[in-house]
């Protein structure tokens, strides 16, 4: 009898064993699949946009394009350095503006708030990273671009509409900046408190601790949170859109009007995408922000690498 019990608890265990194991495969097939499919479909965009963008590059360089400032669909002239010099200029004043006060931000939230105040701020700035962007372009249209039309711009010795490179960046500066904060903050909070008391123990002051040790073991997970901002500020498009002036020049100054890609894309997508060389333009256009963006991400995971060995705890 206690033969038969055994043999059918040994059964029994078996059969859960070879359950859990037949689920095992299952999901790993099954992650397997789904990493080649998200693969997949990125090569079959990319595949897809260099095939709609030959008929441009049969007709023109790409050293040509980039280079030349004229951008006239209708006599098949595709100049993109305006809107490449709109788009580094959008992008490097909006990091600017935005970066010191994220990580500012993060820093208090992190190691000073405490209690009511850090659920308060940190509650409003999960509600300012939902806001969708198209309620900051129309606030910005009522209360920014006045402001900087009509007094801003007017101190620094410049004439502007208020719609502008400065424009969008400041609004930008405002949208990317809670996605920042967030990210850092986990950074910050998932070190050990080790750091922080064998810092304090050996009479460092708590800026000291912050500055000196906190902001380098989570200064590559810092790091991460800003190539975020970055990403989200290159690609924008409804924002830009909205407040840039859609001028395909090159910005004299910061409070000029301007172009940048994505804007070139949205602007010029009606009527025009019925040429077939213009709609080819505009689809090398995607092509160029997919090619910048992956440098940029494969650039930034090398220097993270070398962050994490150089800043390890």
């Amino acid at each position: 009898m206690a033969e038969s019990t055994e043999s059918t608890e040994s059964s029994r265990t078996r059969g859960r064993l070879s359950t859990r194991l037949r689920r095992e495969r299952i999901s790993s097939v099954w992650f397997t699949v789904a990493g080649c499919f998200a693969i997949g479909i990125f090569v079959l965009i990319v595949v897809t946009m260099v095939y709609q963008s030959l008929p441009l590059l049969q007709e023109f360089s790409v050293a040509q394009m980039v280079t030349s400032s004229n951008w006239n669909p209708g006599e098949n002239q595709f100049g993109f350095l305006p809107a490449i010099v709109g788009t580094v200029y959008v992008s490097i004043l909006t990091m600017a503006m935005g970066t010191p006060i994220a990580i500012l931000t993060a820093i208090y939230l992190a190691e000073y708030a405490e209690g009511r105040m850090k659920t308060l701020v940190g509650t409003f700035i999960d509600v300012l990273a939902a806001i969708p962007s198209v309620i900051f372009g129309l606030v910005a249209l009522l209360v920014v671009v006045p402001f900087v039309g009509n007094y801003l711009a007017p101190a620094f010795g410049s004439s502007a509409t208020g719609q502008g490179i400065f424009t969008v960046s400041l609004v930008m500066s405002i949208i990317v900046t809670p996605f920042m904060i967030s990210l850092s903050v986990e950074s910050l909070e998932a070190l050990p408190d080790e750091l922080r008391e064998t810092s304090l123990g050996v009479g460092a002051t708590k800026w000291e601790t912050i500055r000196t040790v906190l902001l380098r073991a989570a200064g590559p997970g810092i790091f991460s949170a800003v190539l975020l901002g970055f990403g989200r500020v290159f690609g924008a498009t409804i924002v830009p859109a909205m407040l840039i002036g859609s001028q395909t020049q090159i910005p004299d100054s910061p409070f000029a009007t301007g172009q940048t890609l994505p804007t070139l894309i949205v602007n010029d997508f009606g009527e025009l995408m019925s040429l077939p060389l213009t709609q080819s333009a505009l689809i090398f256009v995607g092509v160029m922000l997919l090619v910048v963006v992956w440098l940029f991400n494969f650039s930034a995971m090398l220097i993270r690498r070398r962050l994490k060995r150089r800043w390890q705890y």
